[in-house]
């Protein structure tokens, strides 16, 4: 796993000028958005403001993939263990979700990204569940980047559900058991039709996977970063992607020369 210790601190506007090579663009990237709260106590705020302030890194990263012609681009914004926070940080939570889905609408669409969801909706407050199906639809026939956020998301629960569905429908006599494939699980993921993760980024300096798409990062490349979430800038970002773009990917086998 590649670690970064980079410290920038702002988040300045994308330029198509900065993007790396395109023969080195992963088509899927998956980011880990840690340290809100780190970041936010550092400097004697409460842990609401290291949130309020990912917000526009979100937008950066977002905007920056459209420019460079990243296909998907998934954002860990709440996990399925997140639940066991303190209520009023789990309510401010709320709240943002619920403004970022109105207040980026205009974003996403003159960005043209095509906003998805994976994770459970059923928890979450009816008026965030509302704003987000208003975003959803809009945005539903937009050609740009894919921007999927995992809300009340978590690895393996995903992955039961799938199990749960394709059992049903083995029960039914809908499916055979003896055909059962690693495409058939994948169909029932949450990702059905989203590519494997390439890169998968995580900041703030942890060096887990925090139960985020466990089949899906297989083969991903991992970059992690001490910068935590509030301050990763698009240096941070090109300097992720221009690290995937070096390495040698085997996906188990060898390269000709070895």
């Amino acid at each position: 796993m590649n670690q970064s210790t980079t410290t920038a601190s702002t988040n300045p506007s994308p330029s198509p000028e900065s993007a790396p090579a395109d023969n080195g663009l992963p088509a899927h990237v998956a980011i880990i958005m840690d340290g809100n709260g780190r970041w936010a106590q550092a400097r004697g705020l409460p842990r609401i403001e290291g949130h309020r302030r990912g917000v526009s890194t979100v937008r950066m990263v977002s905007e920056t993939c459209t420019q460079w012609g990243i296909g998907t681009l998934t954002l860990y914004c709440l996990s399925s263990e997140n639940w066991k926070r303190p209520q009023a940080e789990l309510d401010f939570l709320m709240h943002l979700l619920q403004q970022y889905l109105i207040e980026e609408r205009r974003t996403i669409m003159d960005q043209g990204l095509r906003l998805r969801t994976i994770g459970r909706r059923d928890r979450l407050p009816q008026r965030v569940q509302d704003e987000m199906q208003k975003t959803l639809d809009m945005s539903a026939d937009n050609p740009g980047t894919e921007l999927v956020l995992a809300i009340d998301y978590g690895g393996r629960d995903e992955i039961t559900r799938a199990v749960q569905q394709i059992s049903s429908k083995i029960a039914a006599g809908e499916l055979n058991a003896d055909a059962l494939s690693e495409s058939m699980v994948a169909d029932h993921l949450d990702t059905a039709g989203m590519p494997e993760v390439d890169l998968l980024i995580r900041t703030g300096g942890d060096m887990r996977i925090s139960n985020f798409l466990l089949w899906q990062i297989s083969y991903a490349e991992l970059w992690v970063t001490e910068t935590c979430w509030p301050e990763f800038s698009r240096d941070d970002f090109q300097a992720a992607v221009s690290d995937f773009a070096s390495r040698q990917r085997r996906f188990g086998g060898l390269n000709v020369n070895e």
